[in-house]
């Protein structure tokens, strides 16, 4: 185990930065342990609880077990207080050991400090201080100074004096895409939880300023630096006083302080109890003050202000931590990130965020009967739709598209660009030539990595899906066919590459809207027609359910989904519609 310590004088700032550092050590998939020298008693339950209760009635051990948590309270009594190593040789095996205090030991530091503490650092007398991050330059250090909110230049500081390096993502089981034997047909939902189940992320994780983050996947739980608002302050233009200073009668009259509180601009004097003070929008409340009245209400008369009684106590104040409370979840890990999300960590002070890289989506045609748009008039020839097409939704879903090209029916050729795309990306999509037939080559190649799955989805339209690694990366094989290409990357892929990017399990949101539609459905299989709403917002179908007819994909505005069993429709019947917005089509 890698140990390293924060240390520094009370207020300095180490707690804040012990935070910082573990939410980047663990998005970096590392195992994180930490130890904190306290000079207060360890009371972690209240009065009256269960283990408070044992403990007073002279238990020397307590331990608390649940489902989510152990924790274990030794009373030492009459015992001498450990040693540093006796309570490291204690923790479960982990990559690194984060130690707060205990600046004698012998264990490299880091020293926080902040200089209006007025107190002097650590580091001259102390040679196990290795660098100090500090809020203001000190040029005259000899040693290295880091900006004491540069999260990532200390931690890649405190990698490289302990030798830790990062995690890789662990990536896929060979076997992760294995169906059940004898399994023939496999119902939509059945493999839509199985792939849930097996997949986990498959990219790695960096720094990320909190101002470029939006569209990036959070790689960690990211807890609010400081709270919001944080200090109490007016919601108003207006005059503060105490609340518990207020004459009594039908109007009230203060004395009016001649200074003022704005916000940027605090008095950092007391209002004595009966006095009021101008204040402004967003200012801090003054010490003597809880309660502020609209300015719109009063009336000045020199230095006397008057208002009607009635003003109810804390009006128009805002108090500290009112949205979020220091230390408390800001975002949660698996969270994709937005322009709002980027304003609530901003105003949270955190400057930067742990993130999964982007997702690099590699899209791969194969046969020989491609080409691309305009180069040929050969009709014995098709014009490739599927790559085009699937490049964009992985760039409308905040992917990296890699574009691989189209590989003719050649299996070296097709050798060859499985093994560049596996350099270049971290899942592979491929459409054509992903059936069990002899002459489908993408299935024969991916044969030979004895990772090859068909799974026969009882799906409609959709032909089998080819799902396999390629030199550890993960390949979905699509059908050719580019309304069965999108149908099965909109239910399957789309949210399976979610989660390889970090991000949740993505459900499909459907909304139950009136068909305007007439049909017979046959048990046995789901099934996606092309749909729009009319303007009377029900749901027309597309005049042809060919799978050919790519120009209903165009004309579509999402798909109606039919469910596995046999069903009936007449105009007016519920049907179940999936937006392209809500399947990220935009």
């Amino acid at each position: 185990m890698k140990i390293f310590g924060v240390t520094g004088w009370k207020n300095s700032g180490k707690t804040g930065l012990m935070e910082r550092l573990i939410a980047h050590f663990t998005a970096q998939g590392l195992r994180v342990s930490t130890l904190k020298h306290t000079h207060h008693g360890v009371d972690l339950e209240k009065p009256g609880t269960d283990t408070h209760r044992h403990r007073v009635a002279g238990a020397q051990e307590v331990v608390l077990a649940s489902s989510a948590r152990i924790t274990t309270l030794h009373e030492l009594r009459d015992d001498p207080a450990p040693r540093l190593a006796e309570l490291i040789a204690g923790l479960t095996p982990c990559d690194l050991v984060l130690v707060e205090g205990f600046k004698g030991a012998s264990h490299p530091k880091i020293e926080a400090h902040r200089v209006e503490t007025g107190e002097d650092l650590l580091a001259p007398s102390n040679d196990t201080i290795r660098a100090v991050a500090s809020n203001e330059a000190l040029p005259d250090l000899d040693l290295p100074v880091f900006d004491l909110d540069d999260t990532a230049a200390i931690a890649a500081f405190i990698a490289d004096v302990t030798g830790l390096a990062p995690r890789k993502p662990k990536g896929l089981k060979n076997d992760c895409f294995a169906l059940p034997p004898g399994v023939h047909w496999t119902p939509v939902d059945e493999a839509l939880d199985t792939l849930r189940d097996r997949l986990s992320p498959v990219v790695g994780t960096e720094t990320v300023p909190t101002a470029n983050s939006r569209g990036r996947i959070l790689a960690a739980d990211h807890m609010a630096a400081r709270s919001n608002p944080p200090g109490a302050n007016s919601a108003v233009d207006g005059y503060a006083f105490a609340y518990a200073g207020l004459p009594a009668g039908d109007v009230t009259e203060m004395p009016l302080m001649a200074e003022r509180a704005a916000a940027g601009g605090p008095f950092t004097g007391t209002v004595p109890m009966g006095h009021a003070i101008r204040i402004l929008t967003g200012a801090l409340l003054p010490d003597g003050v809880d309660t502020v009245v609209l300015q719109e209400d009063v009336q000045v008369d020199g230095q006397t202000l008057r208002f009607p009684a009635g003003v109810k106590p804390g009006a128009n104040a805002r108090a500290a931590g009112e949205d979020v409370e220091a230390g408390k979840l800001a975002l949660p890990a698996g969270h994709k990130m937005r322009a709002p999300d980027v304003a609530l960590l901003s105003a949270l002070g955190l400057p930067d965020v742990q993130a999964f890289k982007p997702l690099r989506v590699g899209v791969l045609s194969t046969g020989d009967e491609l080409a691309e748009p305009g180069t040929t008039t050969d009709t014995a020839r098709t014009y490739d739709a599927n790559r085009p097409m699937l490049l964009s939704l992985a760039e409308g879903w905040g992917y990296t598209p890699i574009d691989l090209g189209h590989v003719a029916d050649d299996r070296d050729a097709l050798r060859a660009a499985f093994d560049t795309a596996a350099t270049q990306a971290d899942v592979i999509l491929t459409s054509g030539g992903a059936s069990a037939g002899d002459e489908d080559h993408v299935s024969a190649l991916l044969k030979e990595t004895g990772s090859l799955h068909h799974w026969r989805i009882a799906i409609k339209p959709g032909r089998p899906l080819a799902l396999a690694q390629w030199n550890g990366t993960p390949v979905f094989g699509l059908p050719g066919n580019p309304v069965a290409a999108l149908v099965t990357t909109l239910i399957f892929a789309r949210p399976a590459f979610s989660v390889l990017a970090g991000g949740p399990w993505l459900a499909s949101a459907g909304t139950m809207l009136p068909a305007a539609f007439t049909k017979s459905k046959k048990a046995g299989r789901r099934e996606y027609l092309r749909a729009r709403l009319n303007e009377d917002g029900r749901v027309e179908a597309f005049k042809s359910e060919g799978s050919g007819r790519i120009s209903g994909l165009s004309w579509a505005t999402g798909l109606v989904e039919l469910p596995d069993g046999a069903m009936d429709i007449a105009p007016g019947t519920p049907v179940r519609f999936l937006s392209y917005d809500s399947l990220g089509i935009t």
